[in-house]
């Protein structure tokens, strides 16, 4: 499979016309530093070094604020610095607030190659997005995805878990908000709670409580199962991991593997249904060599939890089967 790699440029805070009750960027993403055009010409160059060949499946990306609320004048310098090396690279990917999307930016982005926009929806209700400062309504999103999808953009949506006045129940139905619009990609984030925000604030006045680290993999969990049945590519869970983000964390379900604990929780899922009408007993379990230690889980943890509720687990490697899939073999259970 070829090599994909965002050349990534991080632009926070700038553009975004709210604070939202959760947003630290600087502290998040460890920048505070406005990106120049020529330090966009300087990442491409480095790229395309690194890359080579590959570089043309992969995309030149500002992240981080919000692009098109941007000056305009600054945006169209730092999409001007990528014109001489785009036609070497897939498109440009950008992500934005969904109340800053019409039709007259959408025109300007197709011609400078844009290919990709991300929307911070983070959540499809009006309620949690009002207690969270967002700015933006639910019908926001849904009309800027329209927009997005039928200018020829790729659309990707990103959602957080656990914000201020949401449920598992509310979270699970923006997850199915989001299945209805039907991006190419989605990113979920439980929210981590930092230091400086009116989120932070709310948590030491004992007014939030953010989500633990088991109940944020347990929700994230079926998240990901549901947008896997529904074949759309979830591309980033959780945070990445900075200095930055440890020192200025107050609370928040954050761990540097998220992702792949959140795996382990879905084969395991996916084992105890399996077993579950068999009685205790040695029972071995067929995985893709891939998935071998999603199914061991962090420390072995989901075998010890399957031999907690009677099952001996042996594990075979078997290359016929998908990633995440898994068979019970009765030949060998005794």
């Amino acid at each position: 499979m070829p090599k994909h790699a965002n050349v990534a440029l991080f632009i926070p805070f700038n553009g975004c016309p709210h604070r939202c009750s959760f947003c630290d960027q600087r502290s998040i993403t460890g920048m505070a530093y406005q990106p120049t055009p020529q330090d966009v010409r300087s990442a491409v160059m480095t790229a395309l070094d690194s890359l080579k060949e590959n570089s043309i499946h992969s995309e030149i990306a500002f992240f981080g604020g919000s692009f098109t609320a941007i000056d305009r004048e600054y945006m169209l310098s730092l999409l001007e610095a990528t014109v001489p090396y785009i036609d070497r690279f897939k498109g440009i990917r950008i992500s934005t607030r969904p109340d800053c999307i019409d039709e007259e930016v959408l025109s300007l982005l197709k011609t400078y190659h844009v290919t990709s926009i991300e929307l911070g929806a983070q959540s499809m209700s009006d309620t949690v997005l009002a207690a969270n400062d967002r700015g933006h309504t639910a019908r926001d999103v849904r009309v800027a995805s329209r927009l997005i999808k039928e200018f020829g953009f790729e659309l990707g949506l990103q959602m957080m878990t656990g914000l201020y006045k949401s449920t598992p129940e509310s979270d699970i139905e923006t997850a199915r908000r989001f299945i209805e619009l039907k991006p190419a990609t989605v990113r979920i984030y439980p929210t981590v709670v930092m230091k400086g925000t009116r989120l932070g604030e709310l948590y030491e006045a004992g007014i939030y409580q953010p989500q633990t680290l088991e109940e944020a993999i347990e929700l994230t969990a079926r998240l990901l199962t549901m947008f896997d049945e529904a074949d759309i590519n979830v591309i980033r869970v959780g945070l990445h991991d900075s200095e930055s983000l440890k020192e200025n964390r107050l609370a928040g379900p954050y761990h540097p593997a998220f992702k792949e604990l959140c795996e382990s929780r879905i084969m395991l899922d996916k084992a105890v249904e399996l077993l579950k009408e068999l009685p205790r007993g040695v029972y071995t379990l067929r995985v893709n060599p891939k998935s071998r230690s999603k199914m061991t889980g962090n420390k072995k943890m989901n075998l010890t939890a399957l031999k907690e509720r009677g099952y001996d687990i042996k594990l075979e490697e078997d290359e016929t089967l998908a990633d995440k899939e898994i068979e019970l073999d009765l030949k060998h259970a005794f």
